[in-house]
């Protein structure tokens, strides 16, 4: 399977490319729409994955040619009306047809080229500038350890190298979250060297069929990695969302076929097919679904996506898996459970904030060293020489730190104003500090 098969999917599935968002006005020259839709019968023919699917898919275009539809109308409209047939038939995101004129032939290419490979030397170099698509690697509160990872890239050793280790860096905590919201997909070989760590060996994770060719599959391999397996006691999640595809979807397919991670926020692209991009005449590209994955027992997620396990909105997917992990490792540690449920809370703030007991303002000013401000309607805390730190509501005149889950602000109120600021530590320790003039 091509490294840059699913990425390329997931790529053309999102955004149509420049030119066709600069496609001419629908009073452009009239072009020979049969010629077109007769190509493109074609190019389904030998080379749409659902060979099922391609007697119908060749009818609409037919239907379409017999009865004029394509006749004497610019390239917009043209595209528009074929697009129109091929979806009311396959309702396939991947499978559309777009004026396009700089994909036309090259002289003597043939009427229903291929777009040519990638360029592997500009792949190489973007995906040692995106470290092979390990955006960032955190410690939160409690050692939980985040691995941003927005593309499955995989250009051989020095990929693998690359998520070895991250994955090294995520076994170094208590807890671990991998974030695949913003991951637009890669690489099955990526996907099969990240699953390696949670899947057992000699298992197979996915099949592959191209076109009519023999199927294809890709198995966790005869070992596990050097570095062992992920600890079973260890918790671990997975944070989705509708801009997860392709191979982040296969990836949180197996997260979900395996169940070792809880699948948190929404449900993903729905975007399983590999495309590839076929020059036809007139300045038109066709890109048709060449290739689909099929997890064993389940199918493929074409259309309809992965669904999280804890569904909740995208951007509080990470403070839900929070909240769950705390209130797990309350449990697991109980000496530290009054630490666990004060980080637990915090998150909970996060998710549904408590109403406010009054205007924000109210709370504003100077409590010695420290500042509170009025900050987009809400309220930051911030020490003098420190960066501002978002107070989360807890309930009434109570409040807590986002980045410091073991410490609180309760404001002290008279005649419906603060007096002074009380921090709370979850060690049970408590320093007020009065309100003071304002600068």
């Amino acid at each position: 399977m091509n490294r840059f098969a699913w990425l390329i999917a997931a790529a053309l599935a999102v955004a149509p490319s420049a030119s066709a968002q600069n496609a001419p006005p629908q009073a452009a020259a009239p072009v020979q729409g049969r010629t077109v839709a007769e190509e493109a019968r074609k190019v389904l023919a030998a080379n749409y994955v659902v060979v099922d699917r391609r007697p119908a898919l060749d009818k609409a275009l037919a239907d379409g040619i017999a009865s004029g539809r394509y006749d004497n109308v610019g390239p917009g409209e043209l595209a528009e009306r074929i697009n129109a047939d091929l979806t009311a038939v396959a309702h396939d995101k991947h499978l559309n047809l777009r004026y396009d004129p700089p994909r036309a032939p090259p002289p003597g290419a043939g009427p229903a080229a291929r777009g040519g490979p990638p360029d592997e030397a500009a792949f190489l170099a973007q995906a040692r500038s995106l470290n092979h698509g390990i955006r960032d690697l955190r410690v939160l509160p409690g050692n939980v350890r985040v691995m941003n990872y927005t593309g499955f890239f995989w250009t051989g050793p020095e990929s693998a190298e690359a998520l070895d280790g991250a994955m090294k860096f995520l076994m170094g905590g208590d807890a671990a979250i991998i974030d695949l919201r913003g991951n637009g997909g890669g690489s099955p070989e990526a996907v099969q060297h990240l699953a390696r760590y949670f899947v057992p060996p000699n298992t197979e994770l996915v099949r592959f069929h191209m076109r009519s060719d023999p199927v294809t599959s890709s198995s966790t391999g005869a070992a596990a990695p050097a570095l062992g397996m992920w600890p079973k006691d260890k918790p671990i999640y997975v944070l989705i969302s509708g801009r997860s595809a392709s191979a982040a979807e296969e990836f949180a397919s197996h997260v979900a076929r395996f169940k070792f991670a809880p699948l948190v926020g929404e449900t993903t692209a729905g975007a399983a097919y590999r495309n590839e991009l076929f020059r036809l005449p007139g300045g038109f590209a066709l890109s048709v679904s060449v290739g689909r994955p099929e997890i064993p027992g389940v199918g493929d997620w074409e259309g309809k996506g992965v669904p999280p396990s804890i569904a909740v909105p995208v951007d509080l997917a990470q403070a839900r898996a929070l909240q769950e992990i705390y209130r797990a490792m309350g449990k697991a540690k109980p000496e530290r459970s009054a630490d666990y449920e004060w980080m637990a809370a915090a998150q909970g703030g996060l998710i549904a904030p408590a109403p406010l007991a009054r205007a924000p303002e109210a709370y504003a000013g100077r409590y010695g060293v420290r500042t509170v401000s009025v900050e987009k309607g809400g309220l930051a805390f911030r020490r003098d020489g420190a960066m501002s730190v978002v107070l989360v509501p807890l309930g009434p005149d109570l409040f807590g730190l986002e980045n410091e889950p073991l410490q609180r602000i309760r404001f002290p109120v008279e005649g419906g104003v603060a007096t002074g600021i009380e921090v709370l530590n979850a060690n049970g320790s408590v320093a007020s500090y009065p309100k003071g003039p304002a600068r």
